[in-house]
């Protein structure tokens, strides 16, 4: 039997953070879009059920044309069947416009039990973490040693104990507890690790990035039931990449090196990716990095092309020693000044272009 693990689809999200309103509607569809390829895939590859492991939506108010889009894709394939465990983003109106009665492949858990779908001797078991019942949901997850479990959860895994455990999944209370797989949602990149003798815990990530903070592969786990044994492997499934690409910057390396170092760091990206360019290291006071000049060079080249510069000014306080202008007396102030020096940096940079009359940027 094979299955599919994702979670963290955050369908029908602004998406306003970095892109303009025409690209944020166009990447609220590929969402969508991607969600549906998944659905073909499964299709495909006769997948009996596709485990949501939570935030399946990103807001509590979803327009109706993302909800009647996903009811459609499960509706639309009543041999796949569909287990959905909400998220801390999932208190949606998803069912609103419908009874979940009339979905019967839909299968839905709930926060004040244990709910398990078996499939023979495969028994899928998952419950909704709440502040209220943070501190005893495992204790009484009870599961038969002789059948093949997968349990579902959403939250952040932990060994942590005591205190507030709200979205807080205690690995050391699950363990001994004869799972085979326990199939996770939060964490936006994939993870999987071992969690004891017999079983193992994964993250499968989210199925597309969405920020700068999700960059690399983004997909879902395909897990494959044979003999009572549980594999599973990750499918990079996105239709974007997002990637960080970190510069760094020394002293006295102008514009032209700059670039050039973007240039080669960017060979190989796709052109449909989205791509953040970090500017790092030290510049002197007077040649910072021309950032407009990289953006206008870079930004036509991706879907979506942004630059920081987040180098460090180098102030050679020496060099000011004999001067006896306004701004020698300035920085020669300020290299006595109690401050961190980073904070003194950027005080003097501010303060020698307030001298020579240049626009100062917030």
């Amino acid at each position: 039997m094979k299955l599919i693990h994702c979670a963290d689809l955050h369908l029908d999200s602004k998406l306003s953070a970095n892109l303009d309103r025409d690209k944020a509607a166009l990447r609220r569809h590929e969402l969508l879009d991607t969600f549906s390829r998944m659905v073909d895939y499964a299709q495909k590859e006769d997948v009996r059920a596709i485990l949501i492991a939570g935030d399946m939506f990103d807001r509590p108010h979803i327009r109706k044309q993302a909800r009647m889009r996903v009811i459609e894709e499960i509706t639309n394939h009543p041999n796949i069947d569909f287990l959905y465990i909400q998220g801390n983003h999932d208190r949606s109106d998803f069912l609103q416009d419908v009874d979940p009665a009339d979905i019967p492949n839909l299968k839905l858990f709930s926060e004040g039990e244990w709910t398990t779908y078996r499939y023979d001797d495969l028994a899928i078991t998952g419950r909704e973490i709440t502040p209220e019942n943070s501190k005893t949901f495992t204790m009484n997850l009870v599961l038969d040693q002789a059948d093949v479990n997968i349990v579902m959860l959403h939250g952040q895994e932990s060994d942590y104990e005591g205190g507030d455990r709200a979205e807080i999944i205690p690995l050391g209370e699950l363990r001994g507890k004869y799972i085979d797989y326990l199939a996770l949602g939060h964490l936006h990149t994939y993870k999987k690790a071992k969690l004891d003798d017999r079983g193992e815990y994964c993250y499968s990530g989210c199925l597309e990035g969405r920020g700068f903070d999700e960059c690399g592969d983004k997909g879902f786990v395909v897990l494959d039931i044979t003999d009572r044994e549980v594999k599973s492997r990750f499918v990079p499934f996105g239709k974007r990449r997002l990637h960080e690409v970190q510069i760094p910057v020394e002293p006295e390396v102008g514009m032209p090196k700059i670039i050039e170092s973007i240039e080669e760091a960017l060979k190989g990206i796709p052109n449909e990716d989205m791509v953040k360019v970090v500017l790092s290291g030290t510049v002197n006071m007077d040649e910072e990095a021309d950032t407009d000049r990289i953006r206008m060079r870079f930004s036509d080249r991706f879907f979506f092309f942004k630059v920081y510069d987040q180098t460090k000014i180098r102030i050679d306080y020496d060099s000011f020693l004999g001067d006896r202008s306004l701004k020698g007396e300035f920085v020669r102030i300020m290299q006595q000044a109690q401050m961190p020096e980073d904070r003194k940096a950027r005080v003097v940079e501010i303060g020698m272009r307030a001298l020579m009359e240049e626009e100062i940027e917030g």
